[in-house]
């Protein structure tokens, strides 16, 4: 199983920017689908999960200003990043969990310009 983040660039403050992230290969029972972020420095955040009865959640410091979802038939997760700000910069990481594996994607860089 592969995921392949997609739709990371460069960015003004106050724009945005939708995040992809595609399973390939076969991935069965998927519980959780997340995106985490990495800034330059710092540890691994969590930034947003979807569960597999479509309820999502978000880190305090993106709610309300990013939305996460997903194709399941596709095993597509998305996410879209509205209002972004400088201190969005990192590199942004999704990750399926299964009950067997939890599976990580090679990530994109997301950089926001004051």
């Amino acid at each position: 199983v592969q995921l392949q983040a997609s739709g990371g660039g460069l960015v003004q403050a106050g724009g945005s920017l939708r995040l992809s992230c595609a399973a390939s290969g076969s991935i069965t029972g998927i519980k959780a689908m997340r995106w985490y972020r990495q800034a330059p420095g710092k540890e691994r955040e969590w930034v947003a999960v979807i569960i597999s009865n479509g309820n999502s959640d978000y880190a305090d410091s993106v709610k309300g200003r990013f939305t996460i979802s997903r194709d399941r038939a596709k095993k597509i997760v998305y996410l879209q990043m509205d209002s972004l700000e400088p201190r969005d910069t990192a590199v942004y990481y999704c990750n399926i969990d299964t009950p067997y594996k939890s599976h990580w994607g090679q990530g994109t860089q997301v950089t926001v310009s004051s």
